[in-house]
């Protein structure tokens, strides 16, 4: 998908009030801007699926904080939970918005989530819902005025980091030529570099939650210039990501129902 047909989807509902659906998920981080393959299977999170399939097509994706809560429950077990029990997640998320969606057997769901604005979970909601609600504050981006002239130079400087580190080859570099001569801004480049890179969730969630744009592409050049990550599975070619469940040994399908 090119950068204005995502540009094209990334505007929220006039009548947007805050209200979200959540989907926790352990060690993952939308960012605006960037895109994420997901396989929707449970009856809570295909129950959200609908509901945001006949309205807005919102999806806020949240990420679990403790790894330890995402043990096997019963779908009644959840629903009977009070959210001071729940697994706890990151107050800061991201709101996407489902731009493809594939019906598979047995109530089984493939949709495709493009980040559209960080936000603040204000908190969350008691709706009868088999899913989890919360009301949000968004983060709008912040571009410093003094720092016009210097943007384009930390636009290069962005680019160059994240380019000592992919893999070399031809398409790679091409795609980097292209954001370098492209008019796509510091702070999609930033969040789309953030969102591909293997950090630490801890690390990224600080990265969405940063609002000054500027202040962002600094923080992530010098996690980048850290070192230390493991590129083995990362790939800059768009939609090589895997599926939510992808990472779980065929033996363990269907995954057994989680606390989320």
């Amino acid at each position: 998908m090119s950068s204005d047909s995502i540009t094209g989807v990334t505007s929220l509902p006039d009548d947007f009030d805050g209200l979200v659906r959540l989907f926790p998920l352990p060690g993952m981080v939308l960012f605006p801007h960037a895109m994420q393959p997901l396989h929707v299977f449970e009856p809570r999170y295909v129950d959200m699926l609908q509901e945001a399939l006949s309205t807005d097509h919102l999806i806020t994706m949240a990420t679990l904080t403790n790894q330890q809560g995402n043990v096997a429950i019963d779908e009644a077990t959840k629903q009977k939970l009070p959210l001071n029990m729940l697994p706890p997640i990151s107050p800061t998320v991201c709101v996407g918005k489902i731009i493809s969606h594939a019906e598979l057997e047995g109530d089984r769901h493939n949709i495709l989530i493009v980040g559209i604005r960080r936000a603040t979970i204000r908190h969350e909601l008691e709706t009868g819902r088999s899913f989890r609600t919360a009301r949000v504050d968004l983060i709008d981006d912040f571009y410093l005025p003094a720092g016009t002239q210097k943007r384009a130079d930390l636009k290069k400087r962005l680019l160059e980091a994240f380019g000592k580190i992919i893999p070399v080859s031809e398409g790679s570099q091409k795609s980097l030529h292209d954001l370098m001569a492209g008019q796509m801004g510091v702070g999609p480049i930033t969040d789309i570099i953030a969102y591909t890179l293997p950090f630490d969730p801890n690390e990224k969630i600080k990265l969405l939650a940063m609002s000054d744009v500027d202040e962002r592409a600094e923080a992530l050049i010098r996690l980048i210039q850290k070192g230390g990550l493991d590129l083995q599975s990362v790939s800059v070619e768009e939609g090589d990501v895997d599926l939510a469940e992808s990472s779980r040994s065929r033996k363990d399908f269907p995954p057994p129902f989680s606390v989320n």
